[in-house]
């Protein structure tokens, strides 16, 4: 069941996107050569805190860290730890923060200095791809809407979508009704309605869309270790378009 967001649970919804959205802009400030990923999950429980919130990560379903850091060829839900951050990664960064009973969830993907151009593409080519399906998520819109226009932009720039993970509802839970893919025909699913709030986030990957779980049971990465990037923003169907949710 899809729920229809309340004025005063939209309202709840913009502290908390706002929350994620400043974390956000604080990691990607503090990410350089020769830092660890460990060392931006510690910033983040630390500013989560400060700020009366909760990770939305820690915890959940036994994950042991309070955001994911998923290096290069990792896809999506990488664990910080010890790996020191070298010129030429790019690091993917999923942040949730849960604030007065409300769910915030971004990603962005960063160059660690200097990096080569194909990799700089990637990451602008998925940037591109989660606003293309942004622009769609408008009300009497059909959600494979959103679906299409990301799997259209990412393919036509040579680069492929993975289907195993996808975008979901957000709200009082962060994995909420429906899921939102990132590729498929347009014109399909359910019709796009006021008040609905959803995780759009594109994973696109340079060589195949074929992913796979390392033994940690966790990390997500690309079956053939080329790399990959993740963006994503929580938004708001609204009567006069699309609202990001997850904005300073």
């Amino acid at each position: 069941m899809i729920i229809i967001k309340s004025p005063e649970e939209i309202k709840a919804m913009r502290e908390s996107g706002k929350l994620t959205a400043e974390l956000c802009a604080l990691l990607k400030e503090k990410i350089k050569p020769g830092i660890t990923t460990l060392s931006l999950d510690d910033l983040a429980l630390s500013w989560i805190r400060k700020k009366n919130a909760q990770p939305a990560f820690l915890g959940y379903h036994g994950y042991p860290k309070s955001i994911c850091s998923s290096v290069n060829e990792e896809v999506v839900h990488g664990i910080p730890g010890s790996r020191v951050l070298v010129e030429g990664d790019i690091v993917g960064i999923d942040v949730g923060v849960i604030y007065n009973g409300f769910y915030g969830d971004m990603a962005f993907t960063a160059a660690i200095g200097q990096i080569s151009a194909e990799a700089r593409k990637l990451l602008e080519v998925t940037e591109q791809s989660l606003y293309a399906g942004i622009r769609e998520a408008q009300v009497f819109h059909r959600l494979t809407d959103i679906s299409h226009a990301v799997q259209e932009h990412a393919e036509k720039n040579g680069f492929s979508v993975v289907q195993q993970y996808v975008g979901h509802g957000i709200g009082r839970q962060m994995h909420e009704d429906p899921q939102v893919p990132n590729y498929g025909a347009p014109g399909c699913g359910p019709v796009l309605k006021p008040g609905m709030t959803m995780a759009i986030e594109p994973m696109v990957n340079m060589g195949t869309y074929e992913v796979e779980v390392l033994a940690d049971g966790w990390t997500v990465v690309t079956k053939d270790r080329k790399l990959s990037a993740h963006f994503e923003h929580s938004i708001l169907i609204g009567d006069n378009g699309p609202e990001i949710l997850t904005k300073i």
